[in-house]
């Protein structure tokens, strides 16, 4: 009995140790990661408030039963008594926790409004420059429109300015960004947690999500869905930048593609003529 004690205690202690180690797996340990976007602080925000009422909710009924296992335990010479129950105390605990489920739905859907429509870009962000021409205007004014595609085992982002890269999406601080995913093969999950942007990238069906980065950075994610066997591979990147510095960036970005479109056709012809191709 003592060994087999030993080795579940031992046991114990080594899956709490594992699952505590990996600072990925807790995300923000006991919340979501915020501090990028304001969806994200809304979902860390309203996770907090659950959070507590629900730890409050179970101190208490675990303080509860502790006390009472002790005081009521049994001893010598004592015979437990016959309760039938009480009518007023249980219509009242029954009551007490409707009420609160009724707090928590009214105030989850008071957040709801804040967490799904996407917030107005700033001032220093405003103007046609991010507004998409071939979608309507965003229910939170201008925007930068960004149509994110995956496949396994790397994301696509293309701009509406005819720019596009991979892996890294480069957005001005301050700007509401929406983005419209899809998927070309298998399902993906596109997901940043410090900016609260977490979709599902569905074959043959477009899936939206926004985020308004607040302040210049690089915050990283990986893919949400197990996509194939590289699917840990499948990370993401979003680097916030200065207004200025993004629009130096597409324009360099879009001499490069065409460097290499150039190049391309080029080769191409080259083989032509060799017949080749």
């Amino acid at each position: 009995m003592r060994r087999s004690g030993k080795g579940a205690a031992a046991l114990a202690i080594a899956s709490v140790t594992l699952l505590a180690v990996p600072r990925m797996a807790s995300a923000g340990w006991l919340l979501p990661e915020s501090g990028g976007s304001a969806n994200a602080d809304s979902i860390a925000g309203l996770y907090l408030v659950v959070l507590v009422i629900a730890g409050v909710i179970f101190f208490a009924v675990t303080g509860t039963l502790v006390a009472f296992l002790v005081r009521y335990r049994k001893r010598r010479g004592r015979v437990a008594s016959q309760i039938h129950g009480n009518t007023r105390l249980e219509i009242a605990w029954t009551a007490g926790a409707a009420l609160i489920l009724v707090a928590l739905a009214g105030l989850t859907f008071a957040k709801l409004d804040g967490i799904v429509t996407p917030a107005r870009s700033g001032p220093a962000a405003a103007g046609a420059l991010y507004a998409s021409i071939d979608q309507p205007p965003p229910p939170g004014g201008n925007a930068l429109r960004i149509k994110v595609t995956g496949r396994q085992f790397i994301w696509k982002y293309r701009y509406p300015n005819g720019a596009y890269s991979y892996e890294e999406l480069v957005v001005p601080v301050n700007t509401t960004v929406l983005l419209d995913l899809f998927s070309r093969d298998v399902n993906h999950s596109w997901w940043i947690p410090k900016l609260g942007g977490k979709a599902d990238a569905i074959p043959g069906y477009t899936n939206h999500t926004w985020f308004k980065a607040t302040r210049p950075g690089v915050f990283r994610g990986q893919c949400a869905e197990l996509c194939g066997a590289h699917h840990a591979e499948m990370t993401a990147t979003v680097r916030v930048v200065s207004t200025e510095a993004y629009q130096t960036w597409v324009a360099r970005q879009k001499k490069l593609i065409a460097a290499a479109e150039r190049l391309r056709s080029q080769q191409a012809e080259q083989l032509r003529q060799d017949g080749r191709l």
